[in-house]
């Protein structure tokens, strides 16, 4: 199963690693990643691929208090989800 990771939050160095990292420690596979920074604010964008053994909702829970410890919003959802959110 697919999901996108999103990451909102103030610059600072290390986030790219800090979320990775705990990606890894998951088995979560990044597939593709985009991120930017504007005025101080960073922004990640990030298609994963989930191992068998975890839900997109256990990901997402696990992911938002990794996030909290290091400053920054992190939210999870299913592939299908943000496609369908984001259809013209």
């Amino acid at each position: 199963m697919k999901a996108i990771v999103t990451v909102i939050g103030k610059d600072k160095p290390g986030i790219i690693a800090r979320v990775a990292a705990d990606l890894a420690e998951r088995a979560v596979n990044i597939e593709d990643i985009s991120q930017t920074v504007v005025q101080g604010n960073f922004t990640m964008i990030m298609l994963c691929k989930l191992p068998e053994n975890l839900s997109v909702s256990e990901l997402a829970e696990d992911m938002s208090v990794s996030g909290e410890k290091i400053g920054v919003s992190v939210h999870v959802q299913h592939e299908d989800i943000f496609n369908a959110m984001h259809k013209i």
